[in-house]
């Protein structure tokens, strides 16, 4: 049958909208306002039914709620029946309740009511006995377009069963504000891409039921701090900004042929300066822009008008006629509906409006209720109707669950949890009540886990005796983050004690978090180790989550919105199996003699290496050399202290103190000089914004990493925050985390945040002596290390561990260990007598670099020593290793190189006296080549390489176990040295 235009009129949909501009995008003709012959005839003789009054009340929705009794039905009765209003939206109370009253409502209403509801996630947003769909961040999370269709059918078949003809959905505002007080997890998200992708097959899944779907807060409500429901939000953008954001899901609804569109509460002066006039009663918002430029055919709707937003202005009546003015279809909960009415004839006789307008409006909204089958009588059946409308809501909740969890982090490489490793596992519910399906699920999953409660109203006292129990009785935690709110306001509604125990746990041992709920929360745990952003607290997801911690689920989710710098939009590890570099066969250890060694001769390292320890040099060490890529000597001797009660062993990770400028800040650099993001001849100033204006933004990057720059050695941060007594200055440190108190120091040691630049600020204005030549220097590589960052984008940390630690195996290698090890594979170092004073194990010894929070650019990397033998071996390889090249060989030559004058420096590397040995003690051991590399560290460590030989060496210790730098022994009695050259000895005697 031939479709007419709106019943034929040409003028009829521009009516009231002035000329258009000359780029107007004309918007199809939405499904739901065609007319054939048969509807133009129900239109017209409805219409014809009507006196004046009864036209204008077609154009009003009042509130109506099936939980209120007897006088609030009375109310409605008497809207409908003197005021004969057009429809009602139904809101708080029970499915069979509403449609009993729905049937009675529509028996009484001398026009079929048009029946709406706000149902973004289903009708259970609204009614008891019906189960929810998740939030539309969640579908985001999911990326698959489908999955927001499916949601979207199911919203109209929900509203179809249960006589509703309007759902106000869905939400096609872009979340770039994570305060948002009102949108945040009702959109897809911050992408606009995908806010109308997700959004278009939302629509269509819902109006193919035949339901009207209604896309909202136009012209864009999701980049505000303020609630339209309290205040009229202010949106300072540039038209143009508007245009390339914040409008674009709605073209694309246009064009996809959306039937509604709703007006939102907003002041935007770059719309309509106009004071005290919001988008939903502007007339530029509403008919120059939506129907006139943007070429809007269907039905605009306001937002409720009993929002604050508007209401604060106008009232009884007069904002139902200032809309209907500015172009508005529908008026969406005025305060009176008699009120509307006679406002609304004042505004006609005022000549504001005309009775053409109004009634060509009345015709459109009479078009609707045709197309939605209310030329018949609709009568709701009652039975099964709860049992309908939940008939797939739990297979689509599962479905999205499964899709859109997303591993955020897994540093610790925890996940997936295996059946007893590790050997000893707690979970803890964090803010739940009861014994949750997370809970439940993980018992049944592994039963020998131990779990754990830690509800809301625990107070910050309960937090320390938990932690501790759980360090102490259990090797690693699965931490769940539980009913907190959906809002930003008052933290989500996570208490401070919930907020320092998740945080303590996920600092003091190894973990991995997940949290339930919206994902703008984890912004208070961005320094997770190891985090799972689960976006809803119901069954399913929690079950899903369990079947992701243990391996029986591939997470695809990515991260629809930016929580905090670490975790941004797109964020997500798929899969989260490791990568197949991580399948690497093992060093292979092999008899010396088969590489030309004489094993005899290596038995004399484990004579240095006892006497050491019996002269109280080091309590204990792993010593590990390798010839032609084959390990030819691994052995731990000692225990972790003098005490002589843990011993080492081949998992015994150490503070590696500034090897860390190599293993890590200089692998980094070589491998951007690599792919040409970092010159050699470059200046700090060309990679860090804030050093530019200081003496120091003209350092070349080659003479810094020569330590030729002219910097001092180090500047003992620790020494300006101490009070009289010693102990770090109480306005800037604080036994427990928070959001100010932040950066972890030590055990029960936290650091106001903001001094890191105070320390930044020192290094900036510290003396710059170029003249000075060769100082080595621990600035040098702070320095570098932020460079690494500003050119990566990513904290060290994140960058070293995803470029090189994890392609090549090396788990136990990182930084801030214990977030992933248990204290007891950890080496201790420093017993401090000032500043932390404490036995310091599992936290940075190097003072600085724990203040820096860990992880900094010339200490604060961990390992054992077989990982490190790893690293070394790519480099000996040329920069290749199981078959992927990490860095060009011609780099590491060049770095490698004696590349000064004036030191026997490389670039970042150490390397041989140039004269060794022949003037005095040899170094690194008299027999080395002039193409030997490596480092030494503070606490006792070593890494050597010898291309010539196709030697590497590792020597892990902690000498400054207990006392400090103040034993030198390990030095003066040259362990290390006389270790290596016990090396070269074996080799020439074969």
């Amino acid at each position: 049958m031939k479709q007419l235009l709106i019943l034929g009129l040409s003028g009829f949909m521009l009516a009231g909208s002035g000329s258009k501009p000359a780029l107007a995008q004309v918007g199809p003709v939405p499904k739901l306002l065609t007319a054939d012959a048969a509807a133009t005839h129900w239109v017209d003789s409805v219409f014809e039914s009507l006196n004046n009054d009864e036209r204008i009340a077609q154009l009003i929705m009042i509130r109506a709620h099936s939980n209120l009794g007897a006088d609030h039905v009375k109310k409605i009765t008497k809207d409908i029946e003197d005021n004969k209003v057009g429809g009602l939206i139904f809101f708080q109370g029970g499915p069979v309740r509403q449609a009993n009253l729905t049937n009675y409502y529509q028996s009484i209403s001398q026009t079929p009511l048009l029946i709406a509801i706000d149902g973004e996630w289903g009708l259970g947003m609204r009614l008891d006995s019906v189960i929810s769909l998740p939030r539309n961040l969640m579908i985001g999370a999911a990326q698959d377009s489908s999955l927001a269709y499916k949601a979207g059918k199911v919203l109209g078949q929900q509203c179809r069963r249960l006589g509703v003809h309007v759902d106000y959905a869905p939400d096609m505002d872009i979340n770039n504000n994570p305060n948002n007080p009102v949108i945040n997890d009702r959109s897809f998200g911050q992408d606009k891409t995908q806010v109308a992708r997700m959004g278009v097959e939302m629509i269509r899944g819902i109006q193919d039921q035949d339901v009207m779907a209604v896309a909202k807060h136009f012209p864009g409500h999701g980049d505000t701090d303020t609630d339209s429901h309290l205040d009229m939000p202010v949106i300072h953008k540039s038209r143009a900004q508007l245009d390339s954001l914040e409008l674009y899901p709605f073209r694309q609804a246009i064009n996809a042929g959306i039937a509604s569109i709703m007006m939102a509460h907003l002041y935007i002066p770059a719309i309509d300066s106009t004071p005290n006039t919001p988008t939903s009663i502007s007339h530029k918002a509403v008919v120059d822009l939506l129907k006139g430029e943007m070429g809007y055919k269907g039905i605009v709707i306001t937002d409720a008008l009993e929002m604050k937003g508007i209401a604060k202005f106008y009232t009884g009546g007069e904002e139902a006629a200032r809309s209907l003015v500015a172009g508005n279809d529908m008026l969406m909960l005025p305060s009176s509906a008699r009120g509307s009415v006679e406002a609304i004839k004042r505004a006609i006789r005022r000549g504001e409006i005309s009775w053409n307008e109004v009634n060509e409006r009345v015709k459109k909204v009479l078009l609707a209720k045709y197309n939605l089958g209310l030329n018949k009588p609709q009568v709701i059946e009652t039975a099964n109707l709860a049992a309908d409308l939940n008939a797939v809501t739990d297979t689509l909740i599962k479905e999205i669950g499964r899709q859109s969890i997303t591993l955020l982090k897994n540093d610790n490489q925890l996940i997936p949890f295996k059946q007893h490793t590790p050997a000893k596992v707690a979970v803890i519910a964090v803010g739940a009540d009861v014994n949750n399906a997370f809970l439940q699920s993980i018992k049944a999953t592994r039963p020998d886990i131990n779990t754990f409660i830690f509800t809301s109203r625990q107070s910050p006292a309960q937090v320390a005796p938990v932690v501790e129990r759980l360090k102490n009785e259990f090797q690693a935690v699965i931490i769940g983050v539980h009913n907190y709110g959906r809002r930003p306001g008052n933290n989500f509604g996570i208490s401070s004690a919930e907020r320092l125990l998740v945080q303590r746990l996920q600092q003091e041992m190894p973990s991995a978090t997940v949290v339930f709920g919206n994902p703008y929360a984890i912004q208070y745990f961005c320094d997770a180790p190891t985090i799972v952003a689960a976006y809803e607290d119901d069954d399913a997801t929690q079950k899903s989550a369990v079947q992701l911690l243990f391996g029986q689920l591939v997470p695809t989710g990515k991260l629809p919105v930016t929580v905090c710098p670490n975790f941004t939009y797109g964020m997500g590890i798929v899969p989260a199996t490791p990568p197949p570099a991580l399948a690497l066969q093992p060093l292979e250890e092999i008899a010396p003699a088969k590489v030309g060694m004489n094993a005899a001769t290596l038995t004399k390292i484990d004579i240095l290496a006892q006497d050491m320890i019996a002269k109280g040099a080091a309590p204990g060490c792993e010593i590990l050399a390798m010839k032609d890529g084959k390990i030819v000597y691994n052995k731990v001797f000692g225990h972790y202290d003098y005490s002589s009660n843990e011993p080492v062993t081949h998992s015994s990770i150490y503070d590696l103190a500034s090897v860390t400028k190599v293993c890590a800040t200089t692998m980094s650099v070589m491998k951007l000089y690599d792919e040409g993001k970092l010159s050699l001849d470059g200046t700090l100033g060309d990679y860090l914004p804030w050093v530019k204006g200081s003496n120091k933004a003209n350092l070349k990057i080659r003479d810094v990493l020569l330590h030729q720059a002219g910097l001092v050695s180090f500047i003992p941060f620790y020494q300006g925050v101490l009070m009289k007594n010693g102990a770090p200055d109480t306005a800037l440190f604080h036994s427990y985390a928070d959001s100010i108190y932040s950066r972890r120091v030590a055990e029960h040691l936290y650091m106001k945040d903001c001094y890191v630049d105070t320390m930044y600020q020192k290094i900036l204005e510290s003396s710059l002596k170029p003249q000075q030549g060769y100082v080595y220097s621990d600035n040098d590589f702070i320095f570098l290390g932020k460079v690494v960052e500003s050119i990566t984008g990513q904290k060290l940390n994140h960058y070293v561990r995803e470029t090189f630690y994890e392609p090549l195996g090396m788990n136990s290698t990182g930084f801030k260990p214990r977030e992933r090890f248990p204290l007891s594979q950890i080496a201790p170092t420093e017993s401090e007598r000032s500043f932390r004073m404490q036995w310091i194990r599992g936290d940075v010894h190097d003072p600085g670099a724990a203040m820096f929070g860990g992880v900094a650019g010339h200490a604060g990397l961990f390992s054992n020593a077989e990982d490190l033998a790893v690293l070394m071996q790519m480099l000996l390889n040329g920069g290749t290793y199981g078959g992927q090249r990490f860095i060009k060989e011609e780099t590491i030559k060049l770095f490698t190189a004696y590349n000064s004058n004036i030191s026997r420096r490389g670039l970042g590397f150490d390397k041989p006296e140039k004269n060794n040995g022949k003037h005095g003690e040899a170094y690194p051991a008299k027999s080395a080549s002039s193409l030997t590399f490596g480092h030494t560290g503070f606490t006792g460590t070593c890494i050597w390489v010898d291309p010539q030989s196709k030697l590497v060496f590792i020597f892990l210790s902690n000498r400054v176990c207990p006392a400090g730098g103040d034993n030198k022994k390990l030095i003066t009695m040259h362990v290390r040295e006389n270790i290596m050259e016990v090396l070269y000895e074996a080799m020439n005697q074969k």
